[in-house]
Order: structure tokens, then sequence, then C-alpha cells
């Protein structure tokens, strides 16, 4: 009997391996693949870029909301005084332009000629006491004093005419190519600055960046805010995001574009949805993930995404995911 021990146990233990292959693992290998995960949680917060005082908040905390929709004002006073003054600025900017590039008037210039006209008499009558006094000179009748203050006289004369003659000329020629480019350049820094503060004036009404429902508001009508604070925090519910872990073994199975079905422990309904995105690097299972396999596996995040949701799979929620041609056998 002894002697046909060990063959006994050989026999046994490859009954065992045959129980276990034909009953056990294909039984195994047939259980549907179900993933856990949780629905993301995605927010967006509305702030204002400028600073001021909230004058009207126009939703609560529970309202849904729309893109662009506003949500919120600011005290517009002092940006429509800034308005006013740049509105000015550029009105003298292109006044001064205007003059720059019309020149000078025709009475300005009817000026200039009666000036060289002067100038022109007042030499020629310089020029002729001057030539009658010198002619004297040699007989001594005219002392030679006189004759050098008549020349000097002269002289005075002579440059006034030539800066009448100059004078003119500037008003006829109008202004420098440089002065009115410096003009143009003037005016087009306070169109500037004003579309600066018009942006500014825009900024006061606070539009919601994307559809959702408000979540949070932690400011109040009255309250100064500064540029980048946040005034409210949307929840964005369309469409949903769900975060689950893939096994290296299962991830053939989930590639992007894969569709799945999702379940709620607290919903009766089942949602279909879509592999939108596998991670491409692997990490261990987190903590708040409850799979089959041993925590120390190495696992790949999988994003599933649920268009068009009924507003029941709130963010945070734990679900459950597995694939819609398994469901469909």
């Amino acid at each position: 009997m002894r002697k046909f021990l060990p063959v006994i146990i050989i026999l046994a233990l490859l009954g065992a391996g045959a129980f276990y292959w034909f009953y056990y693992k294909p039984k195994h290998e047939n259980t549907p693949i179900k993933l856990f995960g949780n629905v993301e949680i995605r927010e967006a917060e509305a702030s204002f870029r400028q600073a001021g005082r909230i004058k009207n908040i126009l939703v609560d905390e529970g309202d849904k909301v729309q893109e662009g929709q506003v949500l919120a004002e600011l005290e517009t006073d002092t940006f429509m005084d800034a308005m006013a003054a740049s509105d000015a600025e550029i009105a003298l900017a292109n006044s001064d332009l205007t003059k720059l590039k019309n020149g000078s008037r025709p009475e300005e210039i009817a000026l200039a000629n009666d000036n060289v006209a002067q100038a022109k008499a007042v030499l020629d009558n310089a020029q002729k006491e001057y030539a009658r006094q010198a002619s004297l000179a040699p007989s001594g009748a005219v002392a030679q004093k006189i004759v050098d203050n008549l020349k000097s006289q002269r002289d005075i004369a002579r440059a006034n005419y030539q800066a009448a003659l100059d004078a003119l000329k500037l008003r006829q020629n109008g202004a420098r190519k440089e002065d009115i480019m410096a003009g143009q350049s003037r005016l087009q820094g306070a169109m500037a600055n004003r579309r600066k503060i018009q942006t500014a004036l825009d900024d006061t009404k606070l539009y919601a960046p994307v559809s959702g429902i408000i979540v949070a508001k932690p400011k109040e009508k009255g309250a100064i805010v500064a540029p980048n604070l946040a005034v409210f925090t949307i929840s964005i519910q369309d469409p949903i995001y769900i975060r689950a872990y893939v096994s290296e073994k299962e991830l053939a199975k989930f590639a992007p574009g894969t569709q799945v079905l999702i379940k709620s422990d607290s919903i009766d309904k089942e949602y279909q949805g879509q592999v939108g995105y596998v991670s491409p690097r692997a990490e261990f299972t987190p903590k708040t993930v409850e799979t089959q396999d041993l925590r120390t596996d190495l696992v790949y995040r999988l994003r599933i995404v649920v268009k068009s949701p009924d507003g029941k799979l709130l963010q945070g929620m734990p679900v459950n995911v597995r694939l819609a041609n398994e469901a469909a056998k």
C-alpha cells in the first residue's frame, strides 16, 4: 500500500488541477469586468478683472447659469469719470493735429506780409538816412559818431526785415512733418488710453465663464473686491467626467472610444458613457478606489465622458463602470 501512496498523491493533485481548470478558471475568466471610480469635481471660478465695489449680485447659490450670463456688476462712477477725461484728451489732441495739418490762417499770413512791408519800409528809410549822413562826413558837417549810429540802425533794420521774411515763409509753409507726426502719435496714444478705459468699464460686469450651477458665493453686494478674487464658484454639469482605474491586464478592453455603462448605488438608472482618455502612465491604485486586485497593483487612470446627464450624477459620487458589450451578451 505504501508503494502506491506517491502515485495516489500525484493523481489527487492532477485531479485538483483539472477541477480548477474546468470549473473555476473559466467561470473566473467569464466574470464581467467591473471598475470602481468617482464622478470628477469640475469647477470654474468667476472673478472680476477690475477692482471695485460690488453694485449688484444677480444670482445666488443653487442657480443654474449659462455661459456669458451676467452674474454681478461693479460701481462704474470712477470708470465713467476716467472715460470723460479720456474723451477730452482725444478732443484736444485731435484739435492740435488739425491745426498742424491746416497750417496758418489767411489772416496770419496777411499779418506776416504786413510785418514784412513795415520792416522793408524801416530798412529803406534807414539806408537812405545813413547814405545821406555818410556823404557829409568827409566835409566835417556831420560827426562820425552820428554816422556810426545810423549805420547800426540800418543793420538792425536789415535784420528785422530778414526776420519778417522768415516768419512769412514759416506761415506759408505750415507745420513741419515731424510736428504732424508727433501730433498723430499723441492722438493715437489718447485713443489707445480710451480703449483701455472702455475695456475696464466693460469688465465691471462679471459674465459666467461656463454653464453650470452656482455652488459658492463668498462675496455680497457692497463688498470691495480685488482683481482675480473669486466671486462665484460654478460647478460644471455637462459633460460629466468619471475617473476610474483599470489594471494592466484589462487595459486593452478600455481603449479610447469604448462604450461603457455607469451605475451608482443610490440611483436605479444606468448611464451610457465613453472612454475619452487613458493615462499613458501607470500608478499605484489610490486608497479611495476599491478593486478586486491588491492595492499595490499598478493601474491606469481612465476618464469616462457622460454627455447630457439628468443631474442625478453628482460630483464626487462613487460609481461602478462596466463594458457595454459585456452587458449586451
